[in-house]
């Protein structure tokens, strides 16, 4: 059986004087349009064996035939480009469209219908309303609920004096543009929140829960949002050039421990980025002859700086198991989150924290270094006095002089120490709770261990008190006898067990010299031999710490010996 024939008739105003079906008859199938831009829009998808036009339709068919003519031209334009018309129903699309929509025919369709009814974000929410009652172009955005994005251009068709009644429409697809965009704005708005906090209360948290704050934010906007999961940020010490690590995620503890300085050589990829102020993408991290390891099997990375007021604080770096993992996007990505980064530690007070931890630190060094140093001098100087000289003669006063000046060298290092310290930025171990009841307390320590001599000047200094330690019982016996009436000591802390005696011979020898003896025993739990600490306690030992006791429970004991009618806790 033959196919049918097919003719295509533009249906005009003349059509009423001619019946086209009988015309044919039955064997030809008839198109009817009523249009002649649609009737071109037929003929250039579809085959007909013949045309019908009314002749109203005549020049209207004559206006668009060079559009139609370039269709070859049009059809290969990366833009979308549709011809409506005043009902904004398709008469002709190129093949971008069809893509775009997934459909081989969309002529005669409704144009928002044909993009599944999209929201209009653009500036002009009816932008071919406006092209066609202003007769001048109009632009807009539309967003497709598949989270596409297309720009579109709507201008009339202008025919002398005549209305615009056909609108020409290029679409283009912005959705990476505006996806990059929106994540843009996300990373500014995330980098604003990473230190979201008024003055007095940056003021009132410690350097830890800064640190804390500003870990946990930047870990999840750069999880979130960024999809980085191994992250390294280092901040520059501008005096000694050392980069030294604020936050590391899935680093290798060889990385995490690696000693870093500002410099173009020798420090890798990060020691370059401080140096020299520009970010680097390291594609291929096995053959950059820049790049470090960080993280274990990491093979790409990006590097970019901290920069704060036009000056290099840090570096930000993420690594990737995946060569080139990193594109120029995700560079400007960080860019934009790592200036955020910068003046949210700045908010913070991190770098002006961590310059003060670091002054502390050497503060404290150089107090661990003479204190016990000092101790020794003291020592010996007492059993000097004690054995070869007269109370009364010149020489022991120059002794005792000596002894005054090297009290002090370890106070004047302390007190130093304490006002480069500003007391709202230092680290949460460093804030402690003041304890009036302890301030100039005169402790001795008498242990034979040089670990527990040291650790009661770490302890016990940063509460203003006075630390003196000895290691044995006589020595302990000796320094206890030789003080000034206005220097003897509130508490004395002795292990029960020292090298030339126990803890209760050292209580009776120290009842001779002082009563009440204000001493607190250390022991270990288990079972004494000697029965020391009871027979202590029979002598008027009033406090025990067993071992390992915690900070708190040392300093309630010595307020407890120090302030009447206080009890041990």
């Amino acid at each position: 059986m033959s196919q049918r024939l097919r003719i295509l008739h533009a249906i005009g105003p003349q059509d009423q004087q001619v019946n086209v079906h009988a015309l044919f008859g039955s064997d030809v199938e008839v198109v009817e349009v009523h249009s002649g831009l649609r009737a071109l829009a037929l003929l250039a998808r579809e085959s007909f064996a013949a045309v019908v036009v009314d002749p109203a339709h005549f020049a209207e068919a004559s206006q668009y035939e060079r559009f139609l003519q370039n269709e070859k031209i049009l059809e290969g334009m990366p833009d979308g480009i549709l011809l409506l018309d005043a009902e904004w129903k398709v008469l002709w699309n190129n093949n971008r469209v069809r893509e775009w929509t997934g459909r081989d025919n969309i002529v005669g369709e409704d144009f928002y219908k044909v993009f599944s009814d999209p929201e209009i974000i653009g500036n002009d929410l009816s932008p071919l309303i406006s092209a066609l009652t202003n007769s001048k172009p109009s632009s807009t955005i539309l967003r497709c609920h598949d989270n596409r994005f297309f720009q579109i251009h709507a201008a009339p068709v202008i025919e002398g004096d005549q209305p615009a009644d056909h609108l020409i429409v290029t679409i283009r697809d912005i959705s990476e543009q505006m996806l990059q965009q929106q994540q843009m704005d996300a990373i500014h708005r995330a980098g604003i929140e990473l230190a979201d906090l008024t003055p007095d209360e940056v003021t009132s948290m410690s350097f830890e829960e800064r640190i804390e704050l500003l870990k946990s934010n930047i870990l999840h906007y750069t999880k979130d949002l960024l999809h980085f999961d191994v992250v390294e940020i280092r901040l520059l010490n501008p005096e000694t050039g050392r980069l030294d690590p604020l936050l590391g995620v899935g680093m290798s503890q060889e990385a995490e421990n690696r000693i870093l300085y500002a410099q173009e050589k020798g420090s890798g990829v990060t020691g370059f980025v401080a140096k020299t102020g520009k970010s680097y993408l390291c594609e291929q991290a096995k053959d950059d002859p820049l790049y470090l390891e960080g993280s274990i099997g990491a093979r790409s990375s990006l590097t970019v700086p901290l920069i704060f007021h036009d000056e290099v604080i840090g570096t930000f770096n993420v690594e990737s198991p995946e060569p080139c993992a990193f594109s120029e996007s995700d560079v400007q990505f960080l860019e934009i989150f790592s200036r955020d980064v910068a003046v949210a530690i700045n908010t913070l007070d991190i770098l002006a924290a961590q310059q003060i931890i670091a002054t502390t630190e050497n503060v404290d060094a150089i107090h661990r270094a003479i204190a016990l140093p000092v101790d020794d001098i003291l020592i010996d100087a007492v059993s000097l006095v004690e054995k070869y000289f007269d109370r009364e003669s010149d020489d022991v006063q120059r002794l005792q002089r000596i002894l005054r000046n090297a009290r002090d060298i370890k106070h004047v290092v302390h007190h130093i120490g304490q006002s480069m310290t500003p007391a709202n930025a230092k680290p949460l171990a460093l804030q402690e709770s003041y304890r009036p009841i302890l301030v100039n307390r005169r402790i001795l320590v008498v242990d034979a261990d040089q670990k527990i001599r040291s650790s009661a000047h770490d302890l016990l200094d940063r509460y203003n008190c006075i630390i003196e330690t000895a290691r044995t019982g006589n020595e302990a016996i000796v320094m206890v006898r030789n003080v000034a009436p206005s220097e003897k000591y509130d508490v004395i802390i002795s292990d029960v067990n020292l090298p030339d005696m126990n803890g209760y011979d050292l209580m009776l020898k120290l009842q001779e010299i002082v009563v009440p003896v204000p001493l607190v025993l250390m022991t270990g739990y288990g079972w004494d031999p000697g029965h020391t600490v009871v027979k202590a306690r029979r002598a008027g030992l009033r406090f025990v710490l067993y071992k390992p006791f915690r900070l708190d429970q040392l300093l309630q004991t010595i307020e407890a010996m120090v302030e009447p009618g206080k009890e041990e806790q």
